[in-house]
């Protein structure tokens, strides 16, 4: 009987959301200090105005110009649950509400009574939940600030896995999911909701079945699925093989671009996937696209370009996570509220093997040689560390640069890096050079908030033509190709991005393209789906 049941696949479009207290989980809501300051100042106050005036909320997210705001996207009447919500939230994380209200009264005492002189005498000043996790200093302009000791953060009280969950369903769109920033994930007939934490490994089993068939029954009990959710659950397998993924055996390398900055990179030796955002199959779609069944059985490295939801998605990642023998993530400050450090994050939640990269630092791979190089910008000029872009040195002299988000504000700095790792024969450049403001992504981090025009001229932005024309000739390229655009229907659910011909991005990167193929330089824009092999 077992051995009848050992043959079902989990199906290609079932997906993971991860939940933090049924909100979407991104990495700032995993570190301790970024969550708690992220519950009161994104969460609560979206969750209160829902409370207050749902209709307005209603109407917003039908118009196309409020699309990413702080808006739920519930048109069916739900303030009752979000009430409960909003009241849990209240009794079950004070202990991260009073965190941040500790966070912001240490940062006023300093600015209010520090002007120079010795911090000796502040510790006693320092609010007493915060006493053990905090060192204070002045940089050399003598403007005085904090460090969080975050490993100890994440072995306290602050670090809570009760708050974990997962929600699981079937897809049948690219566009059936709402924005994850300000909608929670409330229960519905169609979701699967199980108090799970990230880094379990039943999570692990679970994905495995996407490839290699298992016991239905065994996964059910693993997972302790509710009664009155097995018929729903079931739904969710297929004894249905997928199709077999071919690897690479070429003498080159073979780059397959799987949608926004995901990129797989192959060698007959070595399997590289660079920020992994994954769309799903099992559905019509006008899209072309490479899901999940297309990747190795094994992915030898995962490349984090930076800490970005749609470049960091745990969704993806969690899915994969069985998979993947290393991730490599950039170095952070270690201690800066708005920098918080992925190692640690990618360590809590399951992911075994992390390495930390700096700039213009190294890692031997057989047949190839990554390097990280420094990223500019895009992160509104905040002290951001956790950045990287990546250069591959193949054994066949194949040289790839993965520019990102890297908005090339100094292109000096890029001249002094072409000294140090030569031309480049491919190109992946991003040009989403509009960008939100600082406060869409870093507003509960600020302790003031930002003049709307300052607030507005500090984007999250890549390069737009000009500074991407300034990579090219730094480089010169052979092959350039646009990406990191947000472009695919499949990405709005993190990224909120619909573009039209007038878009800054779409004229800019069009500019760009124009003036490469006139130069001679092979240039595309990337979307969907796209194969490259170079011998």
């Amino acid at each position: 009987m077992e051995e009848l049941d050992n043959k079902y696949y989990l199906k290609l479009n079932v997906i993971i959301e991860p939940l933090i207290d049924f909100w979407y989980a991104w990495s700032h809501l995993i570190s301790p200090a970024t969550a708690a300051m992220n519950i009161k100042k994104r969460h609560l106050r979206i969750m209160d105005s829902y409370i207050k005036n749902s209709k307005t909320h209603s109407m917003a997210v039908k118009n196309p110009k409020m699309l990413g705001g702080p808006f739920m996207d519930y048109q069916n009447e739900r303030v009752e649950e979000i009430t409960k919500l909003y009241d849990d939230t209240l009794q079950k994380r004070k202990h991260l509400l009073d965190l941040d209200e500790a966070l912001r009264e240490l940062n006023q005492i300093l600015q209010d009574e520090m002007k120079g002189f010795s911090l000796n005498r502040m510790y006693d000043k320092v609010p007493e939940i915060l006493k053990g996790y905090v060192e204070l200093y002045y940089d050399l302009n003598n403007n005085v600030n904090y460090r969080l000791i975050e490993p100890l953060l994440y072995q306290s009280k602050y670090y809570d896995e009760s708050c974990q969950s997962i929600a699981l369903q079937l897809i049948d769109a690219d566009d059936s999911r709402s924005f994850v920033l300000s909608t929670p994930r409330l229960p519905e007939d169609h979701v699967i909701h199980l108090k799970i934490p990230f880094k379990s490994e039943v999570i692990d089993k679970l994905f495995r079945m996407k490839k290699i068939p298992g016991s239905y029954e065994s996964i059910k009990n693993l997972l302790n699925i509710p009664a009155e959710k097995e018929e729903h659950f079931k739904q969710f397998f297929t004894t249905e093989k997928p199709s077999e993924f071919k690897a690479y055996d070429g003498p080159g390398v073979r780059t397959r671009y799987f949608g926004h900055a995901c990129v797989l990179v192959e060698t007959k030796k070595i399997s590289i996937l660079v920020d992994p955002v994954i769309s799903y199959d099992g559905y019509e779609t006008d899209v072309n696209r490479y899901t999940i069944n297309d990747l190795p059985e094994e992915i030898d490295y995962v490349l984090i370009t930076h800490n970005h939801q749609d470049h960091i998605l745990l969704e993806t990642l969690l899915q994969l996570r069985h998979r993947i023998k290393t991730i490599i993530v950039p170095s952070s400050s270690k201690g800066n509220l708005q920098d918080p450090d992925l190692k640690l994050m990618f360590k809590k939640i399951g992911f075994n093997q992390v390495v930390e990269l700096h700039e213009l630092e190294s890692i031997e791979m057989e047949n190839c040689t990554i390097t990280g190089l420094p990223f500019l910008g895009e992160h509104a000029d905040l002290d951001v560390r956790s950045k990287l872009c990546y250069h591959f040195s193949l054994h066949n002299g194949i040289r790839l640069l993965f520019a990102a988000d890297s908005c090339n504000i100094e292109p000096k700095i890029y001249e002094k890096v072409k000294e140090v790792v030569g031309e480049v024969d491919v190109l992946f450049l991003g040009m989403e050079c509009e960008g939100a403001p600082l406060s869409w992504l870093y507003g509960p981090l600020m302790y003031e908030k930002l003049d709307r025009d300052k607030d507005l001229s500090r984007r999250l932005a890549g390069s737009d033509y000009n500074q991407g024309m300034a990579f090219i000739d730094i480089f010169n390229p052979k092959d350039v190709f646009v990406y990191a655009m947000g472009m695919e229907p499949w990405l709005v659910f993190i990224s909120s991005i619909k573009y039209t011909d007038e878009s800054k991005a779409i004229v800019e990167s069009n500019k760009l393209l124009e003036e490469c193929i006139a130069r001679g330089i092979g240039a595309e824009r990337l979307f969907g789906e796209k194969t490259i092999e170079y011998l």
